[in-house]
Protein backbone atom coordinates (compact mmCIF):
# COMPACT_ATOMS: atom_id res chain seq x y z
CA UNK A 1 0.00 0.00 0.00
CA UNK A 2 1.14 3.47 -0.92
CA UNK A 3 0.09 6.44 1.59
CA UNK A 4 0.72 10.10 1.41
CA UNK A 5 2.77 10.79 4.77
CA UNK A 6 4.25 14.55 5.31
CA UNK A 7 3.86 15.32 1.23
CA UNK A 8 5.57 11.95 0.48
CA UNK A 9 4.94 8.51 -0.67
CA UNK A 10 5.19 6.13 1.82
CA UNK A 11 5.35 2.49 1.33
CA UNK A 12 3.01 0.70 3.71
CA UNK A 13 3.07 -3.76 3.40
CA UNK A 14 -0.49 -5.00 4.61
CA UNK A 15 -0.44 -8.43 3.09
CA UNK A 16 -2.93 -7.17 0.94
CA UNK A 17 -5.57 -6.33 3.19
CA UNK A 18 -8.05 -3.32 3.15
CA UNK A 19 -7.64 -1.74 6.38
CA UNK A 20 -10.36 -2.09 8.82
CA UNK A 21 -11.75 0.34 11.63
CA UNK A 22 -13.10 -2.25 13.45
CA UNK A 23 -9.75 -4.23 13.96
CA UNK A 24 -6.55 -3.54 16.15
CA UNK A 25 -3.95 -2.00 14.39
CA UNK A 26 -0.26 -3.06 14.74
CA UNK A 27 2.56 -0.91 13.17
CA UNK A 28 6.06 -2.12 12.89
CA UNK A 29 9.47 -0.29 12.37
CA UNK A 30 12.98 -1.65 11.02
CA UNK A 31 16.09 -0.97 12.45
CA UNK A 32 18.96 1.28 10.95
CA UNK A 33 19.84 0.22 7.17
CA UNK A 34 16.43 -1.39 7.05
CA UNK A 35 12.82 -1.77 5.54
CA UNK A 36 9.46 -3.88 6.14
CA UNK A 37 11.16 -6.88 4.90
CA UNK A 38 12.97 -7.72 8.13
CA UNK A 39 9.53 -8.52 9.55
CA UNK A 40 9.20 -10.96 7.18
CA UNK A 41 7.23 -13.95 9.66
CA UNK A 42 6.27 -11.58 12.17
CA UNK A 43 4.22 -8.67 9.62
CA UNK A 44 2.27 -11.58 7.85
CA UNK A 45 0.74 -13.24 10.98
CA UNK A 46 -1.02 -10.52 12.53
CA UNK A 47 -2.22 -9.17 9.13
CA UNK A 48 -3.81 -13.12 8.99
CA UNK A 49 -4.98 -13.03 12.53
CA UNK A 50 -7.34 -10.28 13.23
CA UNK A 51 -5.06 -6.91 13.44
CA UNK A 52 -4.29 -4.13 10.71
CA UNK A 53 -0.67 -4.41 9.54
CA UNK A 54 1.30 -1.35 8.84
CA UNK A 55 4.78 -2.84 8.27
CA UNK A 56 6.68 0.87 7.00
CA UNK A 57 9.59 1.76 4.84
CA UNK A 58 10.93 4.69 6.66
CA UNK A 59 11.19 7.57 4.29
CA UNK A 60 14.53 7.18 2.28
CA UNK A 61 14.23 3.18 3.25
CA UNK A 62 12.91 0.65 0.72
CA UNK A 63 9.98 1.88 -1.48
CA UNK A 64 9.40 4.86 0.58
CA UNK A 65 10.49 8.44 -0.85
CA UNK A 66 12.09 11.34 0.52
CA UNK A 67 15.26 11.30 2.48
CA UNK A 68 16.17 9.48 5.90
CA UNK A 69 14.89 11.82 8.51
CA UNK A 70 17.61 13.13 10.84
CA UNK A 71 16.62 12.76 14.27
CA UNK A 72 14.42 10.12 16.46
CA UNK A 73 11.87 12.56 16.87
CA UNK A 74 11.27 13.37 13.69
CA UNK A 75 10.73 9.64 12.92
CA UNK A 76 8.32 8.93 15.96
CA UNK A 77 6.24 12.15 14.40
CA UNK A 78 6.46 10.47 10.92
CA UNK A 79 5.04 7.30 12.52
CA UNK A 80 1.88 9.35 13.93
CA UNK A 81 1.20 10.70 10.95
CA UNK A 82 1.23 7.90 8.68
CA UNK A 83 -1.55 6.72 10.94
CA UNK A 84 -3.39 9.67 10.45
CA UNK A 85 -2.93 8.89 6.32
CA UNK A 86 -4.34 5.07 7.13
CA UNK A 87 -7.03 6.45 9.28
CA UNK A 88 -5.56 4.70 12.44
CA UNK A 89 -6.40 5.87 15.86
CA UNK A 90 -4.48 4.36 17.87
CA UNK A 91 -1.98 1.41 17.26
CA UNK A 92 0.55 -1.01 18.82
CA UNK A 93 4.29 -0.07 17.96
CA UNK A 94 6.76 -3.06 17.42
CA UNK A 95 10.22 -1.23 16.56
CA UNK A 96 13.95 -3.17 16.13
CA UNK A 97 16.76 -1.46 17.32
CA UNK A 98 16.65 1.88 15.73
CA UNK A 99 12.66 1.40 15.30
CA UNK A 100 12.48 0.61 19.13
CA UNK A 101 13.49 4.14 20.07
CA UNK A 102 11.17 5.61 17.33
CA UNK A 103 8.19 3.13 19.25
CA UNK A 104 9.88 4.53 22.65
CA UNK A 105 9.91 8.27 21.71
CA UNK A 106 5.89 8.17 19.96
CA UNK A 107 4.65 6.12 23.22
CA UNK A 108 6.07 9.30 25.54
CA UNK A 109 5.04 12.02 23.30
CA UNK A 110 2.00 10.29 21.95
CA UNK A 111 0.49 8.66 24.37
CA UNK A 112 -3.09 8.79 23.02
CA UNK A 113 -2.29 7.08 19.97
CA UNK A 114 -0.18 4.43 21.22
CA UNK A 115 -1.72 1.33 22.61
CA UNK A 116 1.10 -0.66 23.48
CA UNK A 117 4.84 -0.89 22.81
CA UNK A 118 7.66 -4.05 22.01
CA UNK A 119 11.03 -3.05 21.63
CA UNK A 120 13.33 -5.64 20.08
CA UNK A 121 16.80 -5.25 20.09
CA UNK A 122 17.33 -2.25 22.18
CA UNK A 123 19.30 -0.22 24.70
CA UNK A 124 19.19 3.28 25.85
CA UNK A 125 20.90 5.18 25.15
CA UNK A 126 22.10 3.88 21.75
CA UNK A 127 25.40 4.85 21.17
CA UNK A 128 26.98 3.50 18.00
CA UNK A 129 31.03 2.65 18.23
CA UNK A 130 33.32 4.84 16.89
CA UNK A 131 34.70 2.61 14.02
CA UNK A 132 31.13 1.93 12.67
CA UNK A 133 29.47 5.20 12.67
CA UNK A 134 33.06 5.97 10.45
CA UNK A 135 32.81 3.31 8.36
CA UNK A 136 29.30 3.72 7.35
CA UNK A 137 30.00 7.81 6.12
CA UNK A 138 33.00 6.83 4.06
CA UNK A 139 33.36 3.10 3.50
CA UNK A 140 29.69 1.43 3.56
CA UNK A 141 29.98 -1.87 2.29
CA UNK A 142 32.75 -2.50 5.39
CA UNK A 143 30.21 -0.72 7.52
CA UNK A 144 27.58 -3.59 6.52
CA UNK A 145 30.34 -6.55 6.53
CA UNK A 146 30.30 -5.67 9.96
CA UNK A 147 26.65 -4.81 11.44
CA UNK A 148 26.32 -8.61 9.46
CA UNK A 149 29.11 -10.23 11.55
CA UNK A 150 28.48 -8.94 14.80
CA UNK A 151 24.03 -8.68 14.25
CA UNK A 152 24.20 -12.54 14.08
CA UNK A 153 24.67 -15.13 16.87
CA UNK A 154 27.53 -16.90 16.16
CA UNK A 155 26.04 -19.97 15.95
CA UNK A 156 24.33 -18.32 13.49
CA UNK A 157 27.29 -17.98 10.96
CA UNK A 158 27.31 -21.74 10.50
CA UNK A 159 23.59 -21.61 9.10
CA UNK A 160 20.26 -22.85 10.94
CA UNK A 161 17.89 -21.01 9.11
CA UNK A 162 14.39 -22.24 9.45
CA UNK A 163 13.62 -22.05 6.02
CA UNK A 164 15.24 -24.37 4.10
CA UNK A 165 18.06 -23.25 1.45
CA UNK A 166 17.61 -19.68 2.60
CA UNK A 167 21.47 -18.27 3.78
CA UNK A 168 20.42 -15.61 6.77
CA UNK A 169 23.53 -14.11 7.16
CA UNK A 170 23.63 -13.65 2.99
CA UNK A 171 19.93 -12.50 3.21
CA UNK A 172 20.72 -9.42 5.63
CA UNK A 173 23.83 -8.56 3.76
CA UNK A 174 21.80 -8.42 0.58
CA UNK A 175 18.78 -6.26 2.46
CA UNK A 176 21.95 -4.06 3.65
CA UNK A 177 23.37 -3.66 0.35
CA UNK A 178 20.00 -2.19 -1.50
CA UNK A 179 19.92 0.62 0.85
CA UNK A 180 20.09 4.10 -0.77
CA UNK A 181 23.98 5.58 -0.15
CA UNK A 182 24.26 7.63 3.03
CA UNK A 183 21.27 6.11 4.21
CA UNK A 184 22.88 3.64 7.23
CA UNK A 185 25.04 6.99 8.40
CA UNK A 186 22.15 9.03 8.62
CA UNK A 187 20.21 6.33 10.47
CA UNK A 188 22.94 6.00 12.94
CA UNK A 189 23.87 9.95 13.34
CA UNK A 190 19.65 9.60 14.76
CA UNK A 191 20.37 6.93 17.49
CA UNK A 192 23.56 8.49 18.39
CA UNK A 193 22.07 12.04 19.01
CA UNK A 194 18.59 10.59 20.54
CA UNK A 195 19.82 10.77 24.30
CA UNK A 196 16.68 11.68 25.93
CA UNK A 197 16.13 7.96 25.93
CA UNK A 198 15.66 7.08 29.82
CA UNK A 199 13.69 10.16 30.19
CA UNK A 200 11.16 9.56 27.28
CA UNK A 201 10.73 5.56 29.35
CA UNK A 202 9.58 7.23 32.39
CA UNK A 203 6.84 8.91 30.68
CA UNK A 204 5.63 6.01 28.95
CA UNK A 205 2.16 4.95 29.97
CA UNK A 206 1.07 2.14 28.10
CA UNK A 207 1.98 -1.76 28.27
CA UNK A 208 5.57 -2.13 27.32
CA UNK A 209 7.90 -5.89 26.28
CA UNK A 210 11.48 -5.58 25.67
CA UNK A 211 12.80 -9.10 23.71
CA UNK A 212 16.38 -8.79 24.17
CA UNK A 213 18.49 -11.45 22.15
CA UNK A 214 21.32 -13.03 24.40
CA UNK A 215 23.95 -13.25 22.45
CA UNK A 216 23.36 -9.48 21.08
CA UNK A 217 26.89 -7.81 20.63
CA UNK A 218 25.14 -4.84 19.28
CA UNK A 219 22.68 -3.84 21.72
CA UNK A 220 23.95 -6.56 24.12
CA UNK A 221 21.03 -7.43 27.40
CA UNK A 222 22.85 -5.99 29.97
CA UNK A 223 22.66 -2.42 28.90
CA UNK A 224 18.94 -2.87 28.42
CA UNK A 225 18.38 -2.94 32.02
CA UNK A 226 18.22 0.88 32.83
CA UNK A 227 15.91 0.92 29.85
CA UNK A 228 12.93 -1.71 31.32
CA UNK A 229 13.50 -0.18 35.07
CA UNK A 230 12.97 3.32 33.70
CA UNK A 231 9.05 1.48 32.15
CA UNK A 232 6.78 1.43 34.50
CA UNK A 233 5.46 -2.46 34.65
CA UNK A 234 7.71 -3.59 31.70
CA UNK A 235 8.52 -6.87 30.62
CA UNK A 236 12.00 -8.41 29.69
CA UNK A 237 11.77 -11.89 27.51
CA UNK A 238 15.95 -13.11 26.92
CA UNK A 239 15.99 -15.24 23.67
CA UNK A 240 19.04 -17.54 23.77
CA UNK A 241 21.26 -17.99 20.78
CA UNK A 242 19.67 -15.25 19.51
CA UNK A 243 21.77 -12.13 18.36
CA UNK A 244 20.93 -8.61 17.19
CA UNK A 245 19.37 -9.98 14.03
CA UNK A 246 16.66 -12.25 15.96
CA UNK A 247 13.96 -12.08 13.87
CA UNK A 248 15.31 -13.55 11.46
CA UNK A 249 17.41 -16.05 14.04
CA UNK A 250 14.56 -16.79 16.11
CA UNK A 251 11.78 -16.26 14.21
CA UNK A 252 8.83 -18.63 15.84
CA UNK A 253 10.51 -17.41 19.33
CA UNK A 254 10.11 -13.41 18.65
CA UNK A 255 6.61 -14.16 17.32
CA UNK A 256 5.09 -16.32 19.43
CA UNK A 257 5.77 -13.81 22.25
CA UNK A 258 5.24 -11.03 20.18
CA UNK A 259 1.42 -13.13 19.85
CA UNK A 260 1.08 -13.31 23.75
CA UNK A 261 2.01 -9.57 24.09
CA UNK A 262 0.05 -8.36 21.49
CA UNK A 263 -3.29 -10.37 21.83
Amino acid sequence: MQLQVQGQTAYVYTANHALDPARPTVVFIHGAGGDHAVWALQSRYFAYHGHNLLAVDLPGHGRSQGNPLASIAAMADWVVALLDAAGAGKAALVGHSMGSLIALNAAACFPERVEKIALLGTVAPMQVSAGLLEAAEHQEHEAFDMINLWGHAPVSHLGGNTFPGVWMMGSYLRLLERTAPGTLYRDFAACNSYTSGLEDAARVVCPALLILGARDQMTPPRRARDLAAAIKGSRTVLLDAAGHAMMAEQPDWVLDELIDFLT
